[in-house]
C-alpha cells in the first residue's frame, strides 16, 4: 500500500531539527533519540516511526486529501541508512571521537535537509539504484 509523500517529508523535517540540535549541543542523548526513531522506522516502516506517528495523527488531519503518493519500501530504506549514520555518529560521541560524531550527524542531517527543504529523499534514490542493480544481476 502506497503512502503519502508528506509524511516522510515531514519526518525529514523533524528529523532536520533534531539533528541540527545536536551538532549544536553534541548531546548523544538527543542522537540516541533520533537513533531510535531511525530504527522505528526502518523495522516497521516510515509510518510507524515516532515522526510518521505523530504526523499521522497531529498533522495529516489538519491537511487536505494527499495527491501524491510513493511506495513505502524506499523510504524505509532511507530509514535505514539514516540508523547507520546516527548509530556511527553517537558511536564516535560515546567512544570520544568526536570528528566521527560529528561527521556522521552531518552526513545524515544533510540528507534530511535535501527531503525536507526539496522532497529530493537520498536514500530512497539509493534504494532505486540498488534494486537496479539486483534485478539485472539476476
Amino acid at each position: 500500500m502506497d503512502i503519502d509523500v508528506r509524511g516522510p517529508r515531514f519526518g525529514a523535517a523533524v528529523t532536520t531539527v533534531v539533528l541540527a540540535v545536536v551538532l549544536v549541543t553534541g548531546s548523544a542523548w538527543l542522537l540516541a533519540w533520533q537513533t531510535l526513531a531511525f530504527a522505528l522506522g526502518a523495522a516497521g516502516g516510515v509510518g510507524r516511526s515516532p515522526y510518521g506517528l505523530l504526523f499521522r495523527r497531529a498533522v495529516r488531519p489538519r491537511l487536505g486529501p494527499p495527491t501524491e503518493f510513493e511506495a513505502p519500501e524506499p523510504p524505509r530504506f532511507a530509514q535505514a541508512v539514516g540508523l547507520v549514520f546516527a548509530g556511527v555518529g553517537l558511536a564516535g560521541y560515546a567512544l570520544g571521537v568526536e570528528w566521527l560524531g560529528l561527521a556522521a550527524t552531518g552526513a545524515a542531517l544533510a540528507a534530511a535537509f535535501l527531503n525536507a527543504a526539496f522532497g529530493y529523499c537520498l536514500g530512497c534514490e539509493m534504494y532505486l539504484v540498488v534494486r537496479r542493480v539486483t534485478v539485472r544481476a539476476e
